[in-house]
Formats: C-alpha cells, structure tokens, sequence
C-alpha cells in the first residue's frame, strides 16, 4: 500500500429527522437512507502525488438499517484534478489503500458510477454548502444548543471523521439526481467536522 494521509472538512445531509438515528446503529427515520456525504481536502498526499484543495463527494442510498444492509454508492471527484489525483483519491475512498475509508467501504455493496464533476465547497458562519454543476446542491446548518454554542456528539459508533465530535446541522436544501437516483428534501438531518485519514 501507497503511504498517505488526508485533512479537511466534511459534512453530510441525510433524509433522517435530525439527529439521525443511524449514528447510534438506530433505524433510519423513513426506513431507508438516501445521504450526500462530502470531504474537502485542505492538506492530503497519496505518496508523491498532492491532493490539497480538492473535494470528494459519495452519493449513498442505503435500502434499510445502515448497519445491516449493504449500501448502493456514486463516486464524485472534483473535476479540477489531474488523473494523477483522481487515481489516487479513487483508491483511497475506495477502500483499497487502507485507514478510515477502508471501514467506509465495508459498507458498501454497489458502486454505481465514479465520474467527475464540478465541485465547490464553502463555509459561510454556520452553513456548509456543497454545489456540484446539475448533479447535486446541498446546504446545511448547525444547530444552535444552549448558550448559542453548536451542539455536537462525540464517540457515536456508525462515525465518517472518527476522533472528532459531529456537529449537529440541518438542512437547508439536499439536491441529487444522478445514475436513476433522485431526492430532494429540506430541514433534515446534516453533520460536519474535521477530519483527518491516513494510510499505512
């Protein structure tokens, strides 16, 4: 295996009432999980090949209990990559180079497509926004707890950044369309933290 490692910010929105039930290996809210999971890249190798300021996007529907069905996933990278990247984001978040994405993709039992794609991520106070040309657009919020303070939950076992509390957030707008796949919903669940992935 190749030696690397990846930094960042990610967030996700899901079809769940928020907090989602899933983080806690509870039952979706609707029977099933239709989620955008996204990563961006502050700082990242994958042996000689730099990977900073790229986004990673995952598209997941999972049929049933996350925990216990196998997920149907699409693959997005951000088209600003050289084929030097995209090789190399492709083989990390696809589970074939080890760490934390390597767990991710256990879960998987589909994958559905791997394609480039224009991606912006940005941070605005509160709100994360994710937007990726006429595929996708997802915005969501952090929630507000005691104090003005984020509410966030640390140690949940079904985690995407482990090591880093979760925050709380939800949507604003989820977007998809892709591959036969498509939901729209809003004011639902969301997550966002940093993260922090490496290799052997």
């Amino acid at each position: 295996m190749t030696t690397w490692n990846l930094k960042g910010s990610y967030f996700e929105a899901c079809n769940c009432e928020a907090a989602c039930p899933c983080v806690f290996l509870s039952a979706p809210s609707d029977g099933e999980c239709t989620a955008l999971v996204a990563w961006h890249v502050d700082h990242g190798s994958f042996g000689d090949v730099k990977v900073d300021g790229l986004n990673v996007a995952l598209a997941v529907h999972s049929p049933g209990h996350m925990a216990e069905v196998k997920w149907k996933v699409a693959l997005y990278l951000d088209e600003r990559a050289t084929e030097a990247q995209r090789g190399a984001l492709t083989q990390i978040f696809a589970g074939k180079e080890g760490g934390h994405p390597a767990r991710l993709a256990s879960h998987i039992g589909e994958v559905i497509g791997v394609k480039t794609a224009p991606m912006t991520f940005e941070v605005k106070g509160r709100q994360r926004t994710l937007h990726m040309g006429n595929i996708a657009d997802a915005t969501i919020e952090s929630i507000e707890g005691q104090g003005g303070a984020e509410v966030s939950i640390s140690n949940h076992p079904l985690c995407i950044a482990p090591g880093q509390p979760a925050v709380a957030s939800r949507s604003q707008k989820v977007r998809f369309e892709d591959h036969g796949l498509s939901w729209q919903f809003s004011n639902k669940n969301g997550f966002h933290s940093a993260f922090a992935y490496q290799g052997p």
